[in-house]
Order: C-alpha cells, then structure tokens, then sequence
C-alpha cells in the first residue's frame, strides 16, 4: 500500500502530466507570464462550466473577497454578517477594509452559517452577508437571499471550498455556487477541488457593473492602461497558472465524483456509529467533498488523531480556535459561550484524508483503523 496523504496532488499530477507539462510549455515558449491569452480562455471555460455570466481570476482567494467588498462600494464602518467556523480569510478581508465583521451562528449538522440566526444581528450599519460554503456543500442559499431582499443586503458567497457544487431551489431548479448572490468568490489554492500550482483565485457575477468594477479593481483601478479611475489592487491570476486550470477543469467532474465515491466509502463504513457522526447531507445542496469531516462524540480528540498519526494516517482539524476567539478579532469582545455551537464544533470535528488518488486499499486500511480505536479503546 502507497503511503497515505491529506492530499495528494503529485499523484493527480502523474495521471495527467502530459496536458499539464504540455500546457506549461506552451506558455513559456510564448513568453507571456502575465496577462496572457490563456487567462481569458480559462475564465470563459470556467464560466460556461459554472454557468455564471462572468467570471474575473484574480490573485487568491482572499483578493477576491476583498475585491468583493471593494466592488460593491462598502465603505469603513459598515457591517457584514458571516460565521465565525471557517478559515480567517473571510473575516480577515472584511476587517482590512475596516469594515466590521458580526459572527453568525452555525447550523450543527452541516457547520454552515444559520439562517435562522441572521436576522437578529442586523443593524442598521449591515450592508451585506457572506456565506462559506464550508467543506463542499452550500449554505441555504434561497432562505439567504430572502433575508438579502427583505433587508437590502448584498450578498458575497465564499466559495472557496465548494466550487462546482450545485444548490436546488424549492422551485426545481438550481445553480451553482458562488452563481446565486451578488458576487461569487473562490480560490484555487492546489488542495481546492479545483486547484492550480500556486496561488490563485477568481470571483464571479452575473451583473455587467460589478464585472467592470471588478475587473478595474484587481488592475489597480485602471479600465484604460495609465488611466486610473479609483484606487484599486494588483491581483492578477498568472498565465501558467491559468493553463494549469484549463487542463484540470477538464477533469473537475471526475475529481467530483471521485470524491463522493471516497465519502460512499467512508460513509458506510461510519454509519451509526455511537461515537462517531458522519457528515450530514441536505437536500438543498449536493455535497463535493472539499473535506471528510466527521464529528467525534465521547471521544478525546487529541488522541484519536495521535492514534491515527502512529498509523501513518494523517487528519486535520479545521478549524480549533474559532475566528470570533481569535485573538486577532480581541477588539470585538467576543467571548466563551457567545456562539455555543461553532465553539463545540470547534472541539469535536476532525477530517480525514479525502482527494482524488485514494485507492480502496487505503480507504479500507483508514476506515479498519479509525473504527479498531473505538473497539480497543
């Protein structure tokens, strides 16, 4: 059995080397690093693969949800609601702007923001809500928009961690993440779904303005070289980078459904285990499986994952601090007990190893092991 990785992306790369080094090639041969041709073909393809009227690549994907922010004309002071389980960048990018970010509760069974406690935190200086949707399945986007509506609210989804998955309206139909609000953003960090060899990132939207804006905000403000209309970033995603997308957006449904195959796996060998809960699904959302993440109960988190690390198993917890304790946001007077369920869950989840060149001898030697610890304990 082939040593077992969180992530691995060498072996995704071997599988497709050819089209990567190829693609590679090609840019380098051309000489054109920044804002080459391959960096318009890559944003029209993933456009029509995500079905949204724009697409912008940028830097990373904190550039983009400060760009977000940028582009629809917040300005310091105002507020965002967004929740406080997921990586700082979302909240990060709101408080460079010195905008002031509110932390939402979480949904305990699929760890993205709820619904039911967003109305009560809006004021009259919240300008917009940012949902994460977090490990690979959307939030619930339709009682989101509702909320927007009602209240004027823009609304910025971080996609980061579920590009590609599709939300199902109670209507029947669907769109795809990052697609529904009023700008969509993502990263191609290379352990995304989606993922380049280096930095990179994109934001999405289905209005003529905000692409405008956009896409003079990440080219310091300027529309016409040398002309600058308002201040603006240098986020440019690279052209090699951009030919690196182009070929694995190619495979990205294979990858999708590689992963879901992984967490069937995992799944079943999981279920109704009395101390382990596996990730819930909901109607509303497909699940693409950015991360396994299953939630331990009765269990010490800390030497569940030594045992597995003395395995040769990795895992990860995301996220053990969450952002409103953070000493980072101090300022806001956050304190222990202000958002009891994000704290929990803080405590219990871990992840499991999840990518696309798991095989099913790994799987089975993860799965074998993860359930002796519960038998031997």
């Amino acid at each position: 059995m082939n040593p077992i990785q969180m992530v691995d992306l060498k072996n995704q790369y071997l599988n497709i080397k050819q089209e990567i080094d190829l693609a590679i090639k090609q840019i380098i041969d051309s000489g054109n690093f920044i804002s080459g041709n391959e960096i318009v073909l890559f944003q029209n393809s993933l456009a029509q693969f995500i079905d949204s009227k724009h697409v912008v690549a940028c830097a990373n994907g904190t550039d983009a949800l400060q760009i977000a922010i940028m582009a629809l004309g917040l300005k310091p002071g105002d507020e965002i609601i967004t929740p406080a389980f997921t990586f700082i960048a979302t909240a990060e990018a709101i408080a460079l702007l010195g905008l002031k970010p509110v932390f939402a509760e979480i949904d305990k069974e699929t760890f993205n923001i709820d619904v039911s406690k967003i109305e009560q935190l809006i004021s009259q200086k919240t300008k917009a809500i940012i949902p994460v949707h977090l490990f690979g399945q959307c939030a619930d986007m339709e009682q989101i928009m509702k909320i927007a509506i009602k209240h004027n609210l823009f609304v910025i989804e971080d996609s980061a961690q579920a590009i590609a998955t599709k939300y199902y309206f109670s209507d029947n139909t669907s769109k795809t993440a990052g697609t529904i609000g009023n700008i969509g953003t993502t990263s191609f960090f290379p352990s995304k779904n989606l993922g380049c060899f280096g930095d990179g990132g994109a934001l999405f939207t289905q209005d003529d303005f905000l692409k405008d804006a956009i896409k003079s905000i990440t080219n310091h403000g300027a529309k016409i070289k040398y002309y600058h209309d308002e201040i603006g970033v240098n986020s440019r995603l690279d052209t090699i980078q951009a030919a690196v997308l182009s070929v694995k957006l190619k495979y990205l449904n294979q990858y999708i459904a590689k992963r879901k195959k992984t967490a069937d796996f995992y799944n079943s060998s999981f279920a109704n285990h009395q101390n382990i809960i596996i990730p819930k699904t909901v109607a509303f959302t497909e699940h693409t499986y950015h991360q396994y993440t299953i939630q331990l109960v009765g269990c010490d988190r800390d030497k569940f994952r030594e045992y597995l690390q003395k395995k040769d198993i990795p895992a990860m917890i995301y996220y053990p601090v969450p952002i409103h304790l953070q000493k980072a946001f101090s300022d806001l007077k956050y304190k222990h007990g202000d958002l009891p369920v994000t704290e929990n869950i803080s405590k219990t989840v871990i992840s499991l190893p999840m990518h696309t060149e798991l095989d099913s001898s790994q799987l089975e030697y993860i799965s074998e092991n993860v359930l002796n610890y519960f038998i031997n304990k």
